[in-house]
């Protein structure tokens, strides 16, 4: 109920604004996708560009796109060019415009560390804010616009919400440059 009067409130505003404003609810509960923090979403975002990538990843980037294509009345599927390569295309082409190099590789952490499943189950719930949070002190965020932020930090999951799992299987892998954060 909150989540749908804030859509109202959001697309209210930007009507009364003159833009012409959708709204998707989605499911917070859990991390989308299988990264939390700048390289490493970068990395994901690119698979998706490539055609591949986690599920919910690929079908919510194609549900915005869809939105944005019909609102600028574009008749396009954006489906059709994850899966053709055109997407990766115009990424590349546009980094290339920028004056960029698109094979440059991301930044890499100075520290990895990996957590393990502590006995056989199955993940039942995955906290999307405690992961979020979990990458904002690895050093993905800061907590002041002069804090620094490191590039490298982040999470990747190896599992998520209705995985089996094995016990010493790993869950997460926690990326930094200052391991005293783990």
């Amino acid at each position: 109920d909150q989540a749908r009067e804030l859509a109202r409130t959001m697309v209210d505003l930007g009507t009364d604004a003159g833009v012409k404003t959708v709204a998707l609810l989605t499911d917070m509960d859990t991390p989308l996708g299988l990264t939390a923090g700048n390289a490493v979403e970068v990395r994901e975002s690119v698979e998706v560009l490539a055609g591949g990538g986690p599920k919910d990843v690929v079908d919510l980037t194609v549900a915005l796109a869809r939105e944005m294509l019909q609102s600028a009345g574009v008749d396009a599927d954006p489906a059709e060019a994850l899966a053709d390569g055109r997407a990766m295309d115009s990424w590349n082409a546009m980094i290339r415009a920028q004056g960029g190099d698109p094979d440059a590789p991301l930044p890499t952490p100075r520290e990895t560390e990996t957590l393990v499943a502590p006995a056989d189950g199955y993940i039942t719930r995955m906290d999307a804010l405690a992961v979020g949070v979990a990458a904002w002190r690895l050093g993905a965020g800061r907590a002041r616009k002069e804090d620094p932020v490191q590039l490298a930090a982040g999470i990747e999951l190896h599992a998520t919400r209705g995985d089996k799992v094995r016990a010493g299987d790993p869950l997460l892998t926690l990326h930094t440059d200052t391991p005293e954060r783990f």
